[in-house]
């Protein structure tokens, strides 16, 4: 996805690291960038809002329940496979 703008860095790139940035998983400048990009670039604001909105529903249906390690891996995996074949 491009909004066709340019930016500093690519639409695609942050929408993949999206799951990261919420989770607080990635590096703290990595952060400020993806934070910068979202800031000025309203069609991944809007993505980045519904991202946020599904991980807020997920917290509420499972509660405090943790995925185990194993299969958080599986599914990075598994959705780092269907972005390439995308």
């Amino acid at each position: 996805m491009s909004c066709g703008n340019p930016h500093e860095t690519d639409c695609s790139e942050v929408l993949e690291e999206v799951y990261l940035y919420l989770d607080l998983e990635c590096a703290d400048d990595r952060r400020d960038l993806i934070r910068e990009h979202l800031d000025e670039c309203s069609p991944c604001l809007r993505e980045y809002g519904i991202e946020q909105e599904v991980k807020a529903l997920v917290a509420r249906c499972c509660g405090n329940e943790t995925a185990p390690a194993e299969m958080l891996a599986r599914l990075r995996s598994k959705l780092t496979e269907l972005r390439t074949e995308a």
